[in-house]
Order: structure tokens, then C-alpha cells, then sequence
């Protein structure tokens, strides 16, 4: 098995904050890892440093020659007005047949292809910018949080494709369910140290627990032993006849020493509004519609959901979701019918609007003793603050200079320092690190009150949800059955659609694209024109540099990178031949 990329000794500081120390890791091929860690702890710094757009304070990132590259970027790279397709042939430059055939992987066909893709939802851009890294053919990706903001269903058809991939993968995520799905090997980065396990994301999570109790309880038995030697040095060291023997315990003691336990970083400790349970109807909503003046979401709705349950609102991206929710909250004017709450409810309310238009200038203590409720003392609201790690100076933090994780906690902390009974809450785990996640997930389990939620975390609504509430064709409804029960239909669903798929691959006759007029052959032919004369041009340049090349590692690339183009410029020519030959047939 070949090294992809060596991290030996590497180092890196920004200001006071030490992200790596003299850290080793190996990222062999064709292993797909899964890349853990607090949020801050450098991840994402590490990956900017393999992709090679920052560079080491000190230590060295060794790549392989043969090495290619393919991250999933957050940004946006479209034209304005450009199609998917469109799109996919300008970052790939591969022709428009290949484009549509690794498209189609994705479920990207028809109007959404062919369309306008600013107008494609986030889920569908992702699939998009996915099915464009594939183009490339990299042997290792690196993707960055990519599941944030994916619908179920594109996460499935994302953890559906990884499986089948033949490359390497180094995926920072703090979606367990995906990282569990996906990545058979973990990568951990912690206190600036790199820890390579070869098991998947929950095996080494159990394994550092295991380990800091094994250190923990050492620790212990050594102290104990520390007290006993001194005690007995104590007694013995002024005796003439023990002396000798105190003085043996007293080096003795000295070789003691504590193991330094790892991952006793600070943990969110949060605890839920203590508030009283109430019985009946929470939330009830009659005859609604939902939507916006130039376009309805949803219609007919008829909700009632109890008090004390955590309703988890479900579907895919763009169906409505957000939509419901910002409607019931009164974010948002229903178009028709009507929202009531039961007697007494008391709503809050968790939102990416929230927590991105925070006050800037106001400091953590400050914005949360402005939204306790009164009677609050300073001390409660300190409380609160340190069991989501704003502790000592921290608090005095304005909230300008605060990260997206923190300002996702500081929301979280005022919510939760309220007295809502009901708690609305969308995309609570977003810019949370896993241990935060699973601390706000007891949290919400012991909570009294009612939580009605979205969450594109498999982990935590599996965890959270005591039913499911459905989003889907202009419809919301009560979801008859658990969420494990909706996770199976979604996966039954895509991977019929997969077969029905690969059948209609495998019953097509050769000349697939027969029934295509003769204008969009002499389109396609034009491109693969143009793609034989760049791989030839290509081809030439290579040809050159490995005659002139000197060292035997030179040559060994360059003979790599001439096989490559040789099989690529093969393909493009084959191409070319079908096409003129379909062509010359409708003459």
C-alpha cells in the first residue's frame, strides 16, 4: 500500500495557539479516514496546509508523485447564468457525454442539468461540485464538513458514492452516522498531536475512553503509593535504625511519576431549562398553508403534535422545512388557515439567522444577562456561561471576535438559560464539535418541555426524536413510525432508483444517444475535437519532458502522467470514431 501524504514533525502556531506540535501522521491510498477533533483544533488548518495554501511553521507534508488531489470547496465556483452541465465541462474540461454520465450518478439529470445551477438548492450544488471532483479522477479527497446543510437523501446517495470510490479520503466531519458509514480508519487532533486508528470514528472514541480511565485509575493508584511512601518516610527518617530505609522510599518517591492523561480538554456541560411538564396539545395547526406570495410550499395542513414530545421535521432541502418552521414561530405569514399554541406555551427559538446577527459589540456575559429571564442572579448566568466553555476571561469576549462554534454555543446558552417550555431548534448542531453535539443531546433528553426540530445529523435526531414529522410534495404530516423506520424508506427508495438505473444501463443497446438529432451529435463531436486536441497537445509536452528528464523519480512520474494521458487521449479518440460514424449514419 503506497503513502499518499507523510506528516512528519509538524508545526504550526497561530499567535498563542499551538494547532500543531510536531505531529506525525501516514495517509496511505485507497483508505477512506475520518478526521476528528474540537472545533479550533486545526483541522481545517491542516488540510489548507496538504492542499498546499499555507505552509508550516516547521516539520515537512510529503506527497507522492503520483499524488492527485480533489477537495470539495465551501464556496460557490459558478458563472452567472451557466448550467449544471455547463459548469461541470468548463471545471473539467471533459466533454458534455462524460459530464452527464458521472452527473447521472448523482441523480443530476433532466431540468437540473440542464438548467440554471444558482437556482439549484445547496443540496444540489453539492452534488453537483461532487460529480465535478469525480471529473478530475483524483486518488484522494478531501472533504470538508460535507455533509453540513445536505437533505438525508443527498447525504445517502454522497455515503452511497464514497463506498463504491476506488481512492483514498480524508473527511473532517462531526456527523458520526457518516463518518461511520463512510470511513473505516480515524484520524484524531488534539492538544496539537495526531492519532492514527485503524477503526472506525465510534471504535476510537470508546478507545480514548478507555484510555483516559486506564490513566485515571493509575494515576490513582500512584498517588495512593505517593501518600504511603511519604507517610512512611514521615516516620522512619528521624530513627537511626530506619533512616537508611527512609532514605531508600525517599527515591523510591522520587520515581514516581503520573501519566499525563489526554483528552481531558474542557467539555460542554449543558443542562436544560428546568421548567414544568405540561400535558395535551402543544402545537396545533388548521387547514395551513405555507409558502410566500409568489409561491406555495405547502397546503391543507393539519398538525397536532403534545406536549413533551421532540418532533423531528424531515425531508429533503427545499421542500419546506425551514419554511414550517419560521411559520409556526411567526417568522413567516401563513398564506392561509391558522397556528395555535397551547395555553401557557412559551416558545424559543434556535436559527442560523440568530446566531449570525448577534450584537458585535456586546460581550458574551452581557448579551446573556441582557436575554435571562428577571430574577436571574450574575452567578446563574456565569454558571451557564462556563458549562459551554466560556469561563473566566472568556466572558469578556465581545461577540465580534468570536468563531462560528462559539457564537452557535452562545445562542444555545441563552436559549437555555431561558424558561421556555417549548424550544424550537433548526439546525442545532451545526459549527458544534461532536462532544458539544452528544452533550446537547442529553440535554434535550432530559428537557420537560416540547422540541420541535431539523437536523441533517442522522446521530442526533436518532437519538433526539421521539417522532418524525414529514416535509414532502406540498404536504406536512405526521410521519407513521420511528426515524430509523424513515431512514430505511429513504435508503429503500435511492437504492431502487440506483437499480432501476443500472438495468436501464445495462439494457441499452450501444448507440445510446440514437434517438438524438443530428445537431446534438455535431455538438458533441465538436468537444471531443476539441478534448483530443488538447490530451494530444498534452501528450506532446510530456513526451518531451521525459525525454529530457534526468532523475529516475522525474521519469518515474512522467512515465505515470504519459500512461494516463495516453489512455485518456485513447478514450477521447474512440469517442470521436462513435460519433462520426452515428453521424455518417443519419447521413
Amino acid at each position: 500500500m503506497a503513502t499518499l501524504i507523510q506528516i512528519a514533525q509538524a508545526t504550526k502556531h497561530y499567535a498563542d495557539q499551538v494547532l500543531l506540535d510536531k505531529a506525525d501522521a501516514t495517509i496511505p491510498d485507497n483508505v477512506k479516514i475520518g478526521f476528528v477533533g474540537r472545533n479550533g483544533a486545526g483541522k481545517s488548518t491542516l488540510l489548507r496546509v496538504i492542499l498546499g495554501e499555507e505552509e508550516l511553521d516547521s516539520g515537512e507534508v510529503v506527497r507522492h508523485p503520483n499524488l492527485r488531489l480533489g477537495y470539495l470547496r465551501q464556496h460557490d465556483p459558478f458563472l452567472p447564468g451557466e448550467t449544471t452541465l455547463d459548469f461541470l465541462m468548463r471545471d473539467s474540461g471533459r466533454p458534455a457525454w462524460r459530464c452527464g454520465e458521472v452527473a447521472g450518478r448523482f441523480e443530476i439529470k433532466g431540468a437540473y442539468l440542464d438548467g440554471p445551477i444558482h437556482q439549484l438548492s445547496g443540496g444540489w450544488q453539492t452534488r453537483a461540485k461532487l460529480a465535478a471532483l469525480l471529473l478530475h479522477e483524483p486518488n484522494l479527497l478531501l472533504l470538508d464538513e460535507p455533509t453540513n446543510f445536505l437533505d438525508l437523501r443527498t447525504q445517502i446517495l454522497l455515503e452511497h458514492f464514497l463506498a463504491g470510490y476506488d481512492g483514498g479520503c480524508l473527511i473532517v466531519s462531526h456527523d458520526r452516522a457518516f463518518l461511520a458509514a463512510t470511513c473505516d480508519h480515524t484520524l484524531g487532533l488534539s492538544r496539537g498531536k495526531l492519532t492514527t486508528f485503524p477503526g472506525k470514528v465510534d471504535a476510537y472514541l470508546q478507545f480514548l475512553q478507555d484510555r483516559r480511565e486506564h490513566d485515571e485509575r493509575s494515576n490513582e493508584a500512584v498517588l495512593a503509593k505517593k501518600r504511603h511512601l511519604e507517610e512512611f518516610i514521615a516516620r522512619n527518617k528521624a530513627r537511626a535504625a530506619t533512616a537508611k530505609l527512609a532514605q531508600s522510599k525517599s527515591k523510591a518517591l522520587e520515581k514516581l511519576e503520573l501519566t499525563e492523561v489526554t483528552g481531558d480538554e474542557p467539555t460542554a456541560r449543558i443542562r436544560a431549562p428546568r421548567i414544568e411538564p405540561r400535558k395535551g396539545i402543544a402545537l396545533r395547526c388548521i387547514d395551513l398553508a405555507i409558502g410566500y406570495p409568489d409561491r406555495r410550499i405547502a397546503a391543507d395542513v393539519r398538525l397536532e403534535l403534545d406536549h413533551g414530545v421532540r418532533a423531528a421535521v424531515v425531508g429533503d432541502n427545499g421542500q419546506g422545512k425551514t419554511t414550517f418552521l419560521r411559520t409556526i414561530v411567526s417568522s413567516l405569514k401563513p398564506l392561509a388557515g391558522e397556528v395555535r399554541w397551547g395555553h401557557g406555551c412559551s416558545v424559543g427559538v434556535y436559527a442560523q439567522h440568530v446566531y449570525t446577527a448577534l450584537p458585535e459589540a456586546q460581550t458574551v456575559f452581557d448579551y446573556l444577562r441582557k436575554g435571562a429571564p428577571l430574577g436571574t442572579k450574575d452567578q446563574e448566568v456565569l454558571d451557564v456561561a462556563g458549562s459551554f466553555l466560556f469561563k473566566g476571561s472568556h466572558v469578556e469576549k465581545s461577540i465580534g471576535v468570536l468563531s462560528g462554534g462559539e457564537r452557535a454555543r452562545l445562542c444555545l446558552a441563552a436559549l437555555l438559560l431561558s424558561k421556555h417550555n417549548v424550544l424550537i431548534l433548526d439546525e442545532p448542531g451545526n459549527h458544534l464539535d461532536v462532544d458539544t453535539v452528544d452533550a446537547l443531546i442529553d440535554a434535550l433528553r432530559e428537557y420537560q418541555g416540547t422540541v420541535i426540530f431539523t437536523s441533517h445529523d442522522r446521530h442526533f435526531t436518532g437519538r433526539v426524536a421521539t417522532c418524525v414529522v414529514e416535509v414532502r410534495d406540498g404536504r406536512v404530516t405526521n410521519y407513521n413510525g420511528k426515524y430509523d423506520a424513515y431512514l430505511a424508506k429513504v435508503n429503500e427508495e435511492i437504492e431502487a432508483g440506483e437499480r432501476e438505473l443500472a438495468t436501464a444501463r445495462a439494457k441499452a443497446p450501444p448507440a445510446t444517444a440514437a434517438a438524438r438529432d443530428a445537431a446534438a451529435v455535431r455538438r458533441e463531436l465538436a468537444d471531443v475535437e476539441q478534448l483530443v486536441a488538447r490530451l494530444t497537445e498534452r501528450k506532446e509536452t510530456l513526451d518531451a519532458a521525459y525525454v529530457a528528464a534526468q532523475s529516475p523519480r522525474e521519469l518515474d512520474r512522467l512515465y505515470e502522467e504519459l500512461t494516463a494521458a495516453a489512455g485518456e487521449l485513447g478514450d477521447a479518440e474512440d469517442r470521436w470514431a462513435a460519433l462520426q460514424q452515428e453521424l455518417d449514419g443519419r447521413a
